[in-house]
């Protein structure tokens, strides 16, 4: 996990701020009073199920939808008053970025560096994302990996001080993901600047960010450094058994009388169990499913992590739904 000392006192200040944000459309409502503080200088996540609000949150802040009641302020301003300002000091790579397909790579940089006064060269954005050997190749034949590396190349031509990256990795492959990785570290660490990241990566938010905040329902309902969520479930390690049977062969009695069992869930062939430790649980697991008569066909252990977080919240996995 990334946990670097001092975060929050690096830039000194708030580069975002959200206060009692909604947004409606006729009778649904996607935002519902959501309070959200980004601090100057560290790569905050956001996090939730499909159709929890991240999305529309991520827009109204970027300037692209209205909000029905509630405040935004960016970078100490705000999009009624300071637009313009504001659209020359962030930067922004949407869920999906379509660039004109017979362009070549560096024509397209030199399209959005003519867009700003102190712009990045067209040549400096392609050694920033790795992408000078394909300086010359035309937008239809680049790589899913490359073209994302190049959607967020556009957003740093203007220099940034806020990155806005909604999904940025989604559907790349990891030697992909790595990349555009190391290009928003180096934006954050090196450049001092500040991103907001959408993802439905739990490793991609633990490699990455600084804080976390997880939506559900159109509210914020945790917020903290990925190591302070999941020491917040007050355990350590997940034990799952696999047997035939398993969930008529224990009742809820029988598992909260495991020791060191802090929460449980069984399916018809699995135990999963989040222990305090799990040298003393196992064992007394295995006891349990020999009394029982069971057939064991396997046992793992493993540390927590932000998706049991995830899950111990909203009661869904952040992938959920996706391919619906």
């Amino acid at each position: 996990m990334n946990e670097r000392a001092g975060i929050a006192g690096r830039g000194g200040g708030v580069a975002l701020r959200c206060v009692g944000l909604v947004k409606r459309y006729e009778d649904v409502v996607a935002v519902a009073g959501l309070d959200l503080e980004v601090r100057t200088g560290e790569c905050f996540g956001l996090l939730g199920p499909n159709g929890a609000g991240k999305t529309t949150t991520i827009e109204i802040c970027e300037g692209l939808l209205a909000p029905t009641d509630g405040t935004v302020r960016v970078l100490d301003m705000d999009w009624t008053h300071d637009a313009t300002q504001l659209r020359s000091r962030i930067g922004v790579t949407l869920q999906e970025t379509r660039l004109f397909a017979k362009q070549t790579v560096r024509e397209l940089l030199a399209l959005f560096v003519a867009l700003y006064d102190d712009a990045r060269s067209a040549d400096e954005l392609l050694a920033i994302v790795a992408l000078e050997e394909k300086a010359g190749a035309r937008y239809q034949h680049l790589s899913g990996g490359q073209k994302q590396r190049l959607a967020v190349a556009a957003a740093l031509a203007g220099r940034p001080d806020l990155l806005f990256l909604d999904e940025p990795t989604t559907g790349l492959d990891p030697q992909s993901r790595r990349s555009l990785w190391d290009v928003i570290r180096r934006f954050r660490d090196d450049d001092g600047g500040t991103v907001v990241l959408t993802t439905h990566y739990m490793d991609e938010a633990e490699a990455l960010c600084d804080r976390v905040g997880i939506v559900d329902h159109g509210k914020l309902i945790a917020l903290g450094s990925p190591r302070e969520l999941v020491s917040s479930l007050g355990a350590a390690h997940v034990v799952e058994v696999d047997a035939d049977g398993i969930d008529a062969a224990f009742d809820t009695a029988a598992l909260e009388a495991l020791p060191g069992v802090v929460e449980h869930a069984c399916t018809t062939e699995r135990l999963t169990l989040t222990v305090r430790q799990p040298h003393v649980a196992v064992p007394a697991v295995l006891r349990a499913v020999e009394a029982k008569s069971l057939r064991l066909r396997g046992l793992s252990t493993r540390h927590l992590a932000l998706e049991d977080v995830f899950v111990h919240l909203t009661g869904r996995h952040l992938r959920d739904g996706e391919a619906e």
